[in-house]
C-alpha cells in the first residue's frame, strides 16, 4: 500500500470546509479534474453516502462511499469501483483550526490492481 499525505491551510472556518467536503455532490466544485459528482445513494452526506464521479478526460470515472463522518473532525471515503488500475483506495481528511485558519490534512492509501505499474 502506498500512502500520500497532503496539508493545506485555508482562510475559512472549519464548518464551511466541512460542508463542502462532506457533501458528496460537491466534488466537482473544488476538484479541477472532475466534471460531475453525482449521488448514487438516497442521501448526500453521512456514513454510507455514495457517489459516482466522472473525470474531465471523458473516459475515466470512480465510485466511492463515506465510511467515516465525524462533523468538523474526520471524514473518510473508500473506493468501491473505478476505471483506473487502482484498488483499495481510501482517503481521509482531518481538520484543525489554527490562528483563524483551517488546516486540512488528507491521507490517501491505495494499491494498484496489477502491481506497481498498474498495467
Amino acid at each position: 500500500m502506498t500512502k500520500l499525505i497532503n496539508e493545506i491551510l485555508i482562510d475559512a472556518p472549519i464548518d464551511k470546509i466541512w460542508e463542502s467536503l462532506s457533501n458528496i455532490e460537491e466534488l466537482d466544485k473544488y476538484d479541477p479534474t472532475v466534471t460531475e459528482s453525482k449521488a448514487v445513494s438516497t442521501f448526500s452526506s453521512g456514513i454510507g453516502a455514495q457517489r459516482k464521479v466522472s473525470m474531465k478526460d471523458g473516459k475515466n470515472w470512480f465510485q466511492e462511499k463515506c465510511v467515516v463522518h465525524e462533523p468538523n473532525k474526520a471524514l473518510t471515503f473508500e473506493l468501491t469501483a473505478c476505471s483506473f488500475p487502482v484498488q483499495n483506495l481510501k482517503h481521509s481528511y482531518s481538520f484543525e483550526y489554527i490562528g483563524g485558519k483551517t488546516k486540512v490534512k488528507q491521507e490517501m492509501t491505495y494499491a494498484m490492481k496489477h502491481g506497481i505499474l498498474g498495467n
